[in-house]
């Protein structure tokens, strides 16, 4: 029986191809639509829609240790979003784009902190270190818009947090 699995898993392995996860870059030209959000909505959820972005980096090396090249990324992932069909507003929708452009803002926060560090010979793992300590400051700013707005509810706060997020990105421009 063991044997049976492991062809089963082999065959698997070797005849389908590894699917990539579909994601949606952030560019100033595209806002999200209620079709990006492909994920199925649990009942029971006390949300209307739940957006799942972040931001990412590669890099490779140049001629070199001493030289690598970085490329950092903002993704939205429409397998991992979902949202009511029934609940769903061009109101949410923008508070789902807040969510999105948050991650731009801290890709961008990320790429100037590369940027101003100066780093040793442990670049890659320097380089690591930062990318959490600016992934948990991202992740801390979206519980926080959450927490403010009470999830769009505070329209007045859900205002101002828009106003807050788009006037940090034209700040943070250069680094986009």
């Amino acid at each position: 029986m063991k044997i049976i699995s492991i062809i089963l898993v082999l065959s698997a392995y070797f005849f389908f191809p590894s699917i990539e996860e579909e994601k949606i870059a952030w560019t100033e030209d595209y806002n999200l639509q209620w079709t990006d959000f492909k994920a199925i909505n649990f009942l029971g959820i006390a949300f209307v829609a739940s957006t799942s972005s972040g931001i990412a980096y590669s890099y490779k090396e140049v001629n070199g240790d001493k030289n690598i090249k970085i490329n950092v990324f903002c993704n939205f992932y429409p397998q991992k979003s979902w949202y009511s069909k029934n609940d769903a507003t061009d109101y949410i929708l923008k508070h789902e784009q807040t969510h999105f452009d948050i991650s731009e803002l801290y890709k961008r926060i990320f790429k100037e902190r590369i940027a101003e560090t100066k780093f040793s010979d442990n670049m890659k793992e320097e380089l690591e270190v930062l990318f959490y300590q600016t992934e948990d400051d991202r992740k801390a700013m979206q519980h926080k818009f959450d927490s403010e707005s009470k999830h769009s509810k505070n329209k007045e706060k859900e205002l101002e947090w828009e106003t807050y997020v788009a006037q940090q990105l034209i700040a943070y421009e250069r680094w986009k």
